[in-house]
């Protein structure tokens, strides 16, 4: 996920901004000595007066924002016109501590300009602001304007309008129609007093002191109090983000079922990690849901249990380890084999050549046996320096634990980090070349990221190949709420590479020895609908098990408001058709506040 440190650099006004992406036309009236807030707004996402010296705006101001790098205050007209389409309210932008306080009545001169959090390259929408401002007090203490209810009546179902193709797909230019589009919905309230009752939380309390609920309680719920994202279509309309004007350690410490009680009420704003954001001056009691971890069952003695877990840059100096080892003994229960995402090399983040990761995986080794668990044996391989991807320095990389007691590695030399591992015939059944191997080392589809590592294993007598896999991040896509509709996902490009190369590679087991049992696995970065699901069980090789669960348990991961599968066990056809197939998606970490890991670890038991 990308820094949340505040900068003002990609404030600039819509005409060097948006120009031809969003139409934005600059011919305004020549002058604007008496407009109104809601004249500013206009009836699209971008002002018509942009640019322009805006005279003695009048106001009521609803909320100051006395903090960070974004610093000034909103600002409402009392007395609104009668389009929906139009906001009454504006972000005055002071870049210091503003000297009002809610209740003011001021007026404000200033330019009109239209800021993109993130900078335009993000592809985010703008917010229209009056920046530059000279401001006026005409009196204090008065009625703040009564604020809009946002609630499951007054959001629309759909979520966006389609971009105007002669536009690059931006909505920017297009009328805002409130009633029919999420989006526009709360584009059309941008600045503006609002509130909401009773809400659900559906994504935790992070770092940064921002959770998010909805205000559709029958939208899309999952088993334990979220929303789930299942489909592109599916973008689930009654997610807000949540914010506050206040201390950071006044705000509420929320998990997934949790409810925000009663009135939560403040200024809409829109940034760069969410959009659409209420930034409350006042938050409602928290109420807990009382969500508890998962515990997944134990697999019986004929059972091979895999599980796949993303511990989230693990190196020796967190101080994790214990959580970590507690998971996987008593959650997890021990899984026969475990394929870790994000094991970190000695060093962690210092990038001083370092690359080995034998103290990162026997310090977890360590902490596991002492909570309990079974002394794991490992196997892994180590990328060369600085070319896997990830935190810069701390070579990330793919690690099998296995239980030794219960399985056993086929241990097959020549196998390192740029020779690529193959598949070869003996006696009838599929072998490695090398394991463990990784898979097409050289290829472009894993520049700056994680090599497939493969290994053989052995279970009461029957080969289980396990191919653990971290592809690309969706870093860089555009955000849901993006002014490019629909919004470009381009590093699905990358991902479709991968997702190629690794089909490829279980079809030539396959085509070796078409009962081979092959265990697919690992953080794939992208949902069990997407085209790189589609590819990775291409022509039927693999199959994606989490879809044998309800389609409410079906995540792995929350962002945003919206619960979705990023981590997946896929599975070849042999153990498809087994009698014995259970998959369990062992909630953790996602939904919590306190969480050591933002995925949740995935747990297949069969019979081979």
């Amino acid at each position: 996920m990308p820094s949340k440190s505040s900068t003002r650099l990609a404030a600039l006004t819509v005409a060097a901004v948006c120009s031809a992406a969003s139409a934005v036309a600059l011919t305004s009236p020549a002058h604007a000595d008496s407009v109104r807030i809601h004249d500013i707004q206009g009836t699209t996402r971008t002002s018509p007066y942009a640019g322009q010296k805006a005279t003695d705006v009048a106001g009521i101001v609803t909320g100051v924002r006395a903090y960070g790098s974004s610093r000034g205050f909103w600002m409402q007209d009392p007395h609104p016109d009668d389009d929906p389409a139009t906001s009454e309210g504006v972000f005055v932008y002071t870049g210091s501590t503003p000297k009002v306080a809610a209740g003011d009545s001021v007026t404000v001169t200033g330019t009109v300009s239209e800021y993109v959090p993130g900078g335009t390259s993000s592809g985010n929408q703008s917010v229209t602001e009056i920046s530059r401002p000279s401001i006026t007090t005409l009196s204090t203490g008065n009625a703040v304007p009564a604020p809009t209810v946002i609630d499951a009546r007054s959001v629309p179902s759909a979520y966006t309008p389609p971009g105007d193709p002669a536009a690059n797909g931006s909505i920017n230019g297009l009328t805002l129609r409130p009633s029919k589009y999420a989006l526009d919905y709360y584009e059309s309230l941008e600045g503006m007093n609002v509130r909401i009752g009773d809400a659900r939380v559906v994504t935790a309390t992070d770092r940064y002191a921002e959770l998010w609920v909805t205000v559709k309680p029958h939208e899309h719920p999952t088993r334990r109090g979220g929303t789930l994202y299942g489909s592109y279509d599916s973008q689930n309309t009654g997610r807000l983000q949540i914010q506050s004007l206040g201390a950071s350690a006044d705000f509420p410490v929320a998990d997934v079922g949790d409810t925000l009680t009663g009135t939560t009420t403040g200024p809409m704003d829109y940034n760069q990690y969410g959009g659409y954001t209420l930034v409350a001056n006042r938050i409602g009691p928290l109420v807990s849901g009382g969500l508890q971890r998962e515990t997944t069952r134990k697999q019986s003695r004929g059972e091979l249990a895999v599980a796949t877990y993303n511990v989230e840059n693990l190196d020796p100096s967190d101080g994790t380890f214990d959580q970590h080892a507690a998971a996987i003994v008593h959650n997890l229960r021990s899984p026969d084999i475990v394929s870790l995402e994000e094991i970190q090399d000695n060093d962690g983040a210092k990038d001083d050549g370092t690359v080995a990761a034998d103290v990162t995986v026997n310090k977890l080794i360590d902490a596991i046996a002492a909570a309990g668990g079974p002394t794991y044996d490992w196997r892994s391989i180590d990328p060369v320096d600085d070319q896997d991807g990830g935190q810069p320095g701390g070579n990330i990389r793919n690690v099998f634990l296995f239980n030794p007691h219960r399985v056993s590695f086929v241990d097959r030399a020549g196998g390192d980090a740029t020779t690529a591992v193959g598949v070869t015939k003996v006696h009838g059944k599929a072998h490695l070349t090398a394991s463990p191997g990784r898979i097409a080392p050289a290829d472009g589809a894993w520049t700056d990221s994680r090599k497939p590592l493969a290994g053989e294993f052995v279970f009461r007598g029957r080969t289980v190949f396990v191919i653990g896999n971290h592809f690309a991040s969706k870093g860089g896509d555009q955000a849901l709420h993006s002014r490019y509709q629909p919004p470009t996902r381009g590093s699905e490009t990358q991902r479709h590479a991968q997702a190629t190369l690794v089909n490829a590679f279980v079809k030539s087991i396959l085509d070796v020895q078409k009962n081979a049992d092959v265990v697919a696995l690992g953080d794939m970065n992208d949902f069990e609908f997407s085209g790189t699901a589609k590819l990775l069980e291409g022509d039927g090789a693999l199959w994606s098990a989490i879809k044998s669960l309800p389609k409410n348990e079906r995540y792995t991961y929350d962002y945003q408001g919206n619960e979705q599968v990023l981590d997946q066990i896929l599975v070849s056809p042999s153990i498809r058709r087994g009698c014995h197939l259970a998959y369990d998606s062992v909630h953790i970490n996602s939904e919590f506040h306190d969480q050591i890991s933002d995925h949740d670890p995935q747990v297949l038991r069969f019979r081979p």
